[in-house]
Formats: structure tokens, sequence, C-alpha cells
């Protein structure tokens, strides 16, 4: 699983995701592209399971670029626990996405196997994305160009 080697700060807060991706929402890397188009966090384990989905449906051929990582802890307290005493340990690492953030690329292949991969890959995530190429991405979020 993803997560970082080490960290300022165990526990963090919630926080909140207004507004659109205004970093991260520009197909950089390469030709396909997976989007996010509703805010959520994505657990480290949906990222991984997203990426053996997209490298196995096309079978080693191209490349694959994860460009979310799961930077944020999570807590959680135990089962049965009475109120108080302080906030739970960290449970698992999620990353924040918003509106318009390219999560994942490809490269090296077709169009048709990218789209397959990519329809994959979104089943594995926990909210709706949209498939683009390079050049048809969105400018922060909503509408593309």
């Amino acid at each position: 699983m993803l997560m970082p080697k080490r960290v300022k700060r165990r526990r963090v807060h919630r926080g909140r995701m207004k507004g659109v991706a205004t970093r991260g929402n520009l197909i950089t890397y390469g030709a396909y592209g997976l989007i996010a188009e509703e805010p959520g966090w994505i657990k480290s384990n949906q990222i991984e399971a997203a990426r053996i989905a997209m490298t196995r449906s096309i079978r080693r051929g191209g490349k694959v670029y994860i460009m979310i990582f799961p930077h944020k802890p999570v807590t959680k307290k135990p089962a049965e626990v009475r109120m108080g005493s302080g906030k739970g340990a960290p449970e698992y690492w999620v990353a924040v996405v918003k509106p318009g953030r390219v999560m994942f690329e490809i490269e090296g292949v077709s169009y048709a196997a990218a789209k397959e991969a990519m329809r994959l890959a979104a089943h594995k995530l926990p909210l709706k994305t949209r498939f683009a190429a390079k050049g048809e991405e969105a400018v922060g979020g909503g509408e593309a160009k």
C-alpha cells in the first residue's frame, strides 16, 4: 500500500473538499487519463486495486502513471470504546481528490485499450470519473476545453 515514509504530525483534521482542482488537472505524462468528476477520499488500497486492474488489462504493455498519493491519515477509535480519552490511532491513508483532478495516466497503448483499462480502474474507485485524452481534459473540473 502507498503511505508516506514519515509525516510531521500523526493525526490531522478532516478538512473540507470545496472547489475544483487547480493543480494536477492536466494530463502531463501519458496520452490518456482518468479524471475525477466529484470530490472524495480515495484510500491507498483503492489506488492499488485500480493500478492492478489497469496493468492486468493492458497486459504489461504501455506505462501507467499514478498521479495521486495518500498523504492524509484517517484515524479510528476501537469498537465499543467510551467517548473521550483523545483521538484514535491512524487506521488508513487517503488521497484527497477534487473535481478535475487527473488520477491516473496511461501511455503506449491504443485508445480502445486505454479506455477499457480506465473503465476497469474506475470500478475500483468510490467516485464518478471520466476518461479523457491529452488536450481534452477539464479546466478546473466541470466542462472540457
